[in-house]
């Protein structure tokens, strides 16, 4: 059955997202937080198995204004409801509005919910209660300046980034989406160095393996679409075979992680030994100022603390400008830095090739980029 899809994006990464869709061969269209394309049931999962910097992949059933809540209640009455859901079916309806006259989220909801009964009722032949002790449906109703888009979630009640493999975590735990995204900015290759000097507990090093050996990031988990009868389970075991194929477990990787924590650097550890990477990279304990490499050509990625508490500027500050000192002696090197400090090129000593906006959570940060030369094309024998 050919569907609209929503894989959607946190706010500076749907450019990203696109690319990743259209690698997965489907045009797409790019609108603010989402990227909509057109796909069938194997799409569905191949978006859900592939999509590293994506939060979720979503049905689009309609869309369309509405002012009343009669309005509302007719036209979501009128959408095909049992060609995705089958009689059994639990559908909980989550909700949103901004800037619309239905403002109330619980009426939206609650008038949602009773259309969708409606329809499947009359559908399915049912009276009386609907049992809704099969499968699990979310659809979401979300208004937008008076426009209703209703949709059904087919990732599950963890996201995305929930890749299967953190065992552990800091204070503050990077986004395996946007540590995807964090490598996938930069120039980096897998025959290339790559070096986190703030690795915490591990995400952008074990994304980079994973991106390495073009491991699917959604290999490790299951999806709530695995039990819609709609998608046939053949569909899915295709889609994984296709994923162990496509992997290439040989590729060889030279990626490390240091932080100053060694508790952080034992979570790490287990982390990688999780993603089944336990020998691909390498952490250890290691404050920035003390980096020192041979290697030549490599891309260093970094998530630094920000200073956001005032008591920890001076020393943020400080740890900017040290790390700068050392990292620029490395002229072939290119480095990433991630943070929401305004003055981070001035501590570092030197302004950056480019900055790119992007949000980590609701922290508006820029993503620091200094590149390094670039090795020689072929050189004559």
């Amino acid at each position: 059955m050919k569907m609209t899809l929503i894989a959607t994006a946190a706010m500076g990464l749907e450019a990203l997202v696109a690319q990743e869709v259209r690698d997965l061969g489907y045009e797409c269209t790019v609108e603010n937080g989402r990227v909509l394309f057109e796909g069938d049931e194997t799409a569905i999962a191949r978006a859900n198995m592939w999509l590293r910097t994506a939060d979720r992949v979503k049905i689009l059933v309609g869309e369309f204004k509405a002012f009343t809540f009669d309005e509302l209640f007719e036209k979501t009455k009128k959408l095909p409801w049992e060609n995705y859901l089958d009689e059994t079916a639990e559908f909980p309806v989550l909700g949103k509005s901004v800037k619309s006259k239905l403002f109330s989220v619980s009426d939206c909801q609650a008038i949602v919910k009773k259309a969708i009964v409606e329809r499947m009722k009359k559908a399915y032949k049912k009276d009386g209660w609907l049992d809704e002790n099969g499968p699990l449906y979310r659809i979401e109703v979300g208004l937008l300046k008076d426009r209703a888009t209703l949709t059904i979630d087919t990732t599950g009640p963890q996201a995305l980034h929930k890749r299967g493999y953190r065992t552990g975590q800091g204070e503050a735990p990077l986004k395996e989406t946007l540590a995807a995204a964090l490598v996938k900015l930069t120039n980096w290759t897998p025959d290339r160095p790559l070096v986190d000097p703030f690795c915490g507990s591990g995400t952008i090093a074990i994304e980079a393996a994973l991106i390495g050996q073009n491991i699917a990031p959604g290999f490790n988990r299951e999806f709530v679409s695995e039990q819609w009868p709609m998608i046939d389970s053949s569909v899915w075991e295709k889609v994984r075979d296709e994923a162990e194929e496509k992997a290439n477990y040989d590729q060889p990787l030279d990626i490390s992680g240091y932080d100053i924590d060694h508790k952080m650097v034992n979570i790490a550890k287990e982390n990688a030994l999780e993603a089944g990477l336990g020998d691909l990279i390498q952490f250890k304990q290691m404050q920035v100022k003390d980096f020192t490499t041979t290697k030549e050509y490599g891309v260093i990625i970094g998530n630094p603390p920000y200073g956001e508490r005032l008591s920890d500027r001076p020393s943020v500050e400080r740890m900017y400008k040290e790390m700068g000192e050392v990292l620029r002696q490395y002229e072939t090197w290119s480095v990433y830095m991630m943070t929401s400090d305004e003055n981070f090129e001035q501590f570092y000593g030197k302004p950056a090739t480019k900055k790119r906006k992007l949000f980590n959570g609701f922290i508006r940060t820029n993503y620091y980029q200094y590149w390094g030369k670039r090795p020689p094309r072929n050189p004559k024998a």
